[in-house]
């Protein structure tokens, strides 16, 4: 679940430098940006996760090989 709480407070950074962004902070503008690309790296490594856990599960469902 690290994942996601990581996930929830990115985007809450986002959400405030936007914000500040919008009321004609153009530095604010930059830190948004900045935040956007973690936020890309953290959903990539939560669909690495989903997958690794899906492979994970199908191995331990398939019967042993002969």
């Amino acid at each position: 679940m690290s994942l996601l709480n990581d996930l929830d407070q990115e985007v809450e950074n986002f959400k405030r430098e936007y914000e500040k962004f919008e009321r004609g902070n153009k530095s604010a503008g930059t830190r948004a940006r900045k935040v956007l690309q973690d936020i890309k790296k953290t959903c990539q490594e939560i669909r690495v996760s989903i997958q690794g856990a899906k492979k994970e599960e199908e191995k331990s469902s398939l019967p042993p090989a002969n």
